[in-house]
């Protein structure tokens, strides 16, 4: 997930001055409108019709200023007009990423909400190839400002987008508590302390991006009192366009929501390169994503800069991650052909001889078709123990898990 920080950070500011979002509006002037999302990899994916025609799949994300879509092949075959082609350099500093400005896009979701006029940017080349980690079809990116016109509630248990009008809404349901947040430049930013060890509290500035599929990301030498802490492993957390990008991952002692406690939350560390400029943050020190905002009811209400929180079922559970070393993408027509990306040094993964570009057939015996990406990445994560700290000591577990894994070369 790193991968979509690093690269649309540097586009999205590029182009806050250059593009305007029209906004969604409820089909027939509805007050209320309900609208069903896929949850997979702890990504939220809407379906919407391009330009009227075609379904296209878009990650919803709070992190992204503007609408961004993968695939140009799809708007050349709908002969869209680009008005002004960008460069920008990637989160390597070296690879070139080249984007288009459309404007006028038709976008809907048939008989729930329409966008008659949207401004999108398209991307040259599909650079971040979305499919190969969430396992299905992505074809972009859904800023979430589109929806600005209405107060936004994501319910995660239920998978349901419900849209309110603004100027009927009111809270009527209980147990939701107001966040204090902060707009800026169509992004949510949340004020909050955090203790990456019972005895230290560093009060910091996150992002609160649906578009990132971890729990907590913080930026190491953006704080003094943000660092791994002692049992944090090295770790690949993301991919950028020069390759994976390392950092560490462990867990913190807690963070506070408002009023509502979380411990014990996997985090990654990731040291940004003190050479560059860093005036893109904004200040903030890292983000908060769906693994640990899925522990929660969201309300959303972009013109008035509030949330409100409930919890979830899953606001007691804890959070857990894989400890294989194994990074594994979703290839073939139906993404069920899996291949490791990559592998940790002195991981388990390693240690059965495990490598790059290795096809993974069978998985506890049965073949890999009969999984998903996120059923797969779901049997590491639950294979481990943990210990009265919390800190996951399943190592000998997950072996043997890959050991039944069948691999060629």
């Amino acid at each position: 997930m790193i991968r979509f920080l690093c690269t649309l950070g540097c586009v999205v500011s590029l182009f806050y001055a250059a593009t305007a979002q029209g906004g969604f509006r409820a089909v027939n002037n509805r007050k209320q409108v309900e609208i069903p999302f896929e949850y997979v990899n702890d990504f939220i994916i809407l379906t919407l019709k391009f330009n009227g025609v075609l379904p296209l799949k878009f990650i919803f994300d709070t992190g992204a200023e503007h609408t961004i879509l993968s695939k140009r092949e799809i708007s050349d075959l709908f002969k869209v007009q680009y008005e002004r082609e960008f460069r920008v350099t990637g989160s390597d500093m070296k690879t070139e990423l080249v984007a288009y400005l459309a404007r006028n896009i038709e976008l809907d979701i048939p008989e729930k909400v329409f966008a008659p006029a949207e401004d999108i940017l398209v991307l040259q080349e599909d650079y971040f190839r979305f499919e190969e980690y969430a396992g299905i079809d992505v074809h972009g990116i859904l800023s979430a400002m589109a929806f600005s016109n209405f107060v936004v509630k994501i319910n995660y248990d239920r998978h349901i987008m419900t849209l309110y009008d603004r100027d009927h809404f009111e809270l009527r349901e209980k147990d939701f508590v107001p966040i204090p947040v902060e707009l800026y430049r169509n992004k949510i930013y949340f004020n909050t302390r955090l203790q990456v060890l019972p005895d230290s509290v560093a009060a910091v500035k996150l992002l609160i991006d649906t578009g990132a599929g971890l729990p907590l990301l913080l930026f190491s030498n953006t704080h003094p009192l943000i660092y791994p802490p002692g049992k944090a492993i090295v770790s690949n957390i993301g991919m950028g366009l020069g390759g994976y990008i390392e950092g560490f991952i462990g867990r913190i002692h807690g963070i506070q929501l408002g009023g509502f406690g979380q411990s014990g939350v996997i985090t990654y560390f990731h040291n940004l390169d003190s050479t560059r400029n860093l005036e893109y943050l904004t200040g903030r020190h890292g983000l908060l994503g769906n693994t640990l905002l899925s522990h929660f009811q969201m309300l959303l209400d972009y013109q008035s800069a509030r949330i409100w929180l409930r919890p979830s079922r899953t606001y007691k559970e804890a959070f857990v991650y894989d400890r294989s070393g194994l990074s594994i993408i979703a290839t073939g027509r139906r993404f069920n052909d899996y291949i490791v990306q990559n592998v940790l040094p002195n991981s388990p993964a390693e240690k059965a001889d495990i490598r790059r570009d290795d096809q993974i057939l069978r998985l506890r015996g049965l073949p890999t078709i009969f999984y998903s990406l996120a059923d797969m990445q779901r049997v590491f994560q639950k294979n481990q123990e943990k210990n009265p700290g919390g800190h996951s000591t399943g190592d000998q577990k997950i072996r043997k898990t890959i050991v039944c894994i069948e691999h060629f070369r």
